[in-house]
């Protein structure tokens, strides 16, 4: 199957704003049209994005909420910076992405950089008043400028400071304990049989995780249902996780299979070959099982599928058990440890064509989150002809093996582009929890949900591309073309595509803006920022030919308009001048794209300076010390906030107004705190975007224009706080903004906390997705560090008793009102059930707050402004 998403792409930016010739002022910065002074200053009138519901009576009241208190002794506690105790920092997970979608504020979102919980930063200064101390009006932006507070750090940055990293270095290499690996296996007699066109289909099942345990067992399941036959061999190596999931006599060790034809979907009929326990997350358990698998089942052509969690670029495939230290020889491994980063899956694959004495796998699958990156894709061509995978993360069914390997087993004769295709076309809505209606039911918790309600609701955000990895070749070289043609440009222009480009979950924390965006959506966007510059189209043409040569299958859901295939790797400045993301990780992990590509190069020029030429072949790591600069930086400035009055309720809005200056703004959101008196902290109680006075859109992809030059940001703050309830039980919580989106029903917010599973106990750091009011998603993250969570998200599948406790923010503040802690604890608890969770509307409770704007440039800088009102 192929697709051609690009010719509308060349005009879709006259429809965003034409043709007119700019100029760039050298006294401002700001554009401006050639034959015009600036403009006088606008007023646009904004409106919260998100939807509050239908107006069908009063709403209920908010609960003040309450800051946890210490059993005993004074609070704030003495020293200022001495609670919580241990593990202060907040807890900002790896964020869901969208197009257009941005970090959620969290607390290093409006500002304060917390470095081991203690954020030395003056925040409000209380002043006296009748009833006790209130929170003045103050400039938070300004307060931190002048405490010397840059960026807040990405959260694997953070977590790497704390293990004892110094960002732009790395750590000595650890010797990596040995996997189990062939000598736990008994060999097995080579079937004879080789008729015709044959196969070996070899599943690497890394299902050593809590969440994962299930899904994939289910998987083996699947594949049983077909079988092996005389042309198709399905071998498997299956991990299992222990104290999980546990079915089929609960067994935890790990198992090779010949996986032979059973109907049965909730036990493995299949006979054990040989078991043991190997180390899933290293690359020589892979090399030890595919020799195997290729050795004892020679057939013509191979497929290799892993399956488990992935990372993108970096990786995935982590294993607790055994609990073995993994590489320490980047900042990235060494943050994360055990996992089978990138090169060493490229160096593992070289090893098994090796030892295998074979050309090329037929295909490589990677049955994992967002592993359709350019980079991955470059580090698989040497090693197979096609390769599937894809750019978001996967819902809990993965593949449905079912439905391909019985297409396969019918038809051997095809080859892996066919085999590509229907992966792809299967993709969810053949899996068998989907088709199969016990299965259906026992996976939604409720029967009657018929199979395409259940297969729409699971693939509105899905991806998955089919790809040619002989065609890489001519991609990579219409890549290098793009990069250094990006590299003559206002780089500016690079940034705006940048931010809004078509994005995907971020796994290195909510703190910085997703890194991982579309790379076709992304190079229509820089055609329509560069006002389709000739040098510009023709680069963006090639890549476009290149792309479309490329890809067999691709499929997306609604929710990724803007997704066509593969990803690539742009962070921000944070993001690049931290050594656990940055180039110090990033390009010795993905190395064979670095040392084929330019876009390493172009990276290190965007935002350090560093020239190249378009025969640069060397791996582009800035010197040690070099400045990193951000080209989407704004200098925003704001006006102090002026409001229409001192006191707001349920019938009495106020509005506040901000005069907004400078450049690159890209989203505008408001802020709400409550003020807990008693324990002199502050509540994170609501973020929100603000609606642009305009919205663009290029391939589906919606993304607010503030216009140009400056203007006064007025908003009608009517005091709201939110709620989730579960059916019986409502718990307040701080919503926050995701992803912009067409309209208000359509943009996303998140909230973190704490899963339990009702079997066992096992707890995870989790995100619930909403949109229009209601939950879309849960997702669970593989890595955790005190209160943070990063790594690999996979979806988690709610069952009923399961629980998910809310986390709060609060800014505990000392006697001078300087902020001397950020801390993250645990709010109420939901239960899943029957009803699904939904979000609600109430109206603040009374009490003092801290309300205003923060506003964000193309590189995920901010500024802000608040002030300080009473709502009755």
């Amino acid at each position: 199957m192929r697709f051609d998403p690009f010719s509308s792409w060349a005009l879709a930016w006259s429809a965003a704003g034409g043709a007119e010739d700019r100029t760039e002022a050298p006294w401002s910065g700001v554009l401006y049209t050639s034959s015009s002074t600036p403009p006088p200053k606008r007023t646009v009138r904004a409106g919260r994005r998100r939807p509050t519901g239908p107006e069908t009576g009063p709403r209920e009241q908010a609960q003040a909420p309450e800051r946890d208190r210490p059993s005993s002794g004074a609070y704030p506690p003495s020293g200022g910076g001495t609670y919580p105790p241990s593990g202060g920092g907040a807890y900002p997970p790896s964020s869901t992405g969208g197009g257009g979608s941005r970090p959620g504020m969290g607390i290093l979102g409006i500002g304060l950089a917390v470095v081991a919980g203690i954020c030395l930063l003056a925040f409000m200064i209380l002043r006296p008043g009748g009833g006790g101390p209130a929170l003045p009006a103050g400039d938070l932006g300004e307060v931190l400028e002048s405490q010397g507070a840059g960026q807040g750090a990405g959260d694997l940055g953070q977590l790497l400071e704390s293990q004892g990293a110094q960002p732009g270095g790395q750590l000595a290499p650890v010797a990596p304990a040995q996997p189990a690996v062939s000598e736990q296996f008994a060999a097995v007699t080579p079937d004879p049989s080789r008729a015709g066109e044959t196969w070996t289909v070899m599943l690497y099942q890394n299902a050593d995780d809590r969440i994962l345990e299930q899904d994939i067992f289910v998987d083996m399941n699947e594949a049983e249902l077909v079988g092996s036959s005389e042309q198709v061999k399905i071998v498997s190596q299956l991990d299992r996780y222990r104290g999980g999931f546990s079915g089929d006599g609960n067994w935890t060790e790990t198992r090779r299979y010949l996986v032979t034809q059973d109907g049965d979907l909730n036990r493995i009929g299949s006979q054990p070959l040989a078991s043991g326990e190997a180390d899933m997350a290293h690359g020589d358990s892979l090399v030890d099982f595919a020799t195997w698998a290729i050795k004892t089942y020679p057939a013509d052509k191979y497929a290799l599928i892993l399956s488990d969690h992935g990372m993108g670029w970096p990786g995935g495939w982590s294993d607790p058990d055994p609990a073995v230290p993994g590489e320490r020889d980047t900042p990235l491994s060494a943050a994360l440890g055990n996992q089978l980063y990138l090169n060493e899956l490229d160096a593992a694959l070289g090893e098994i064509r090796a030892q295998a004495g074979i050309d090329k796998l037929e295909l490589l699958g990677m049955d994992a989150c967002l592993m359709a990156h350019i980079e991955v894709f470059e580090a698989l061509q040497p090693h197979a002809r096609y390769a599937v995978a894809s750019q978001e993360t996967e819902p809990a069914l993965g593949w449905a093996y079912a439905s391909f390997l019985g297409d396969l087993q019918k038809n051997p004769g095809m080859d892996g582009a066919g085999l590509g295709q229907a992966i792809v076309a299967s993709y969810i809505e053949d899996d068998q929890r989907i088709v199969d209606p016990q299965a259906r039911a026992e996976f939604a918790g409720r029967s009657g949900t018929s199979a395409k309600v259940l297969a729409e609701q699971m693939q509105h955000s899905v991806t998955l591309t089919a790809l040619d990895l002989e065609a890489m070749p001519e991609v990579m070289a219409s890549l290098n073309n793009l990069a250094y043609t990006l590299s003559q440009l206002n780089q500016r222009e690079a940034a705006e595509a940048r931010t809004y480009a078509q994005s995907f979950t971020n796994i290195f924390g909510k703190s910085t803006p997703s890194p991982y965006i579309d790379l076709a959506h992304f190079a229509a966007l820089v055609q329509q920022a560069t006002r389709n510059n000739p040098e510009v189209t023709q680069a963006v043409e090639r890549l476009y030919g290149s792309l479309n040569a490329a890809l067999v299958a691709e499929k997306h859901g609604y929710k990724k308009p803007g997704a066509t295939g593969i990803s690539i790797y742009f962070p921000n400045s944070t993001l690049y001048g931290q050594s656990v993301s940055g180039p110090q990780s990033y390009v010795p992990t993905a190395q064979r794209f670095a040392q084929n590509s330019l876009w390493d190069d172009f990276l290190a020029f965007h935002y350090t300076g560093r020239p190249f030429q378009p025969s640069a072949a060397d791996l582009a790591v800035p010197e040690a010390g070099a400045r990193v600069t951000a080209p989407g930086a704004g200098a925003i400035q704001l006006s102090p906030v002026e409001k229409s009055g001192e006191v707001a309720s349920a019938n009495n809005p106020v509005l506040v107004s901000t005069d907004i200056d400078g450049e690159n703004i890209g989203y505008v959101y408001f802020f709400t705190g409550f003020y807990d008196q008693e324990a002199n902290s502050l509540y994170v109680a609501d973020t929100d975007y603000l609606d642009s006075a305009d919205t663009r859109e290029i391939s589906g992809v919606y993304y607010p224009d503030w216009g140009e030059g400056p203007f006064t940001m007025e908003f009608e703050w009517e005091p709201l706080m939110f709620a989730i309830d579960d059916g019986t039980n409502r718990v307040q919580v701080a919503l926050q903004p995701e992803t912009y989106g067409q309209t208000a029903e359509e943009a996303e917010y998140t909230v973190d906390g704490v899963y339990t599973y009702a079997n066992g106990g096992e707890q995870r750091k989790a995100r619930l997705t909403f949109r229009d009011g209601v939950l879309r998603s849960v997702f669970g993250f593989t890595e955790e560090a005190g209160e943070q969570a990063v790594g690999a998200p996979r979806e988690i599948i709610p069952v009923a008793g399961d629980t998910f406790t809310v986390f709060e923010t609060w800014l505990d503040l000392d006697q001078s009102g300087k902020v001397v802690a950020e801390v993250s604890e645990e709010g109420g608890t939901l239960t899943f059930g029957q009803e699904p969770f939904t979000w609600q509307a109430l109206d603040a409770a009374p009490g003092q707050y801290v309300i205003g704007f923060i506003v964000e440039d193309l590189d995920g800088n901010k500024a802000q402004v608040y002030t300080d009102i009473t709502v009755q």
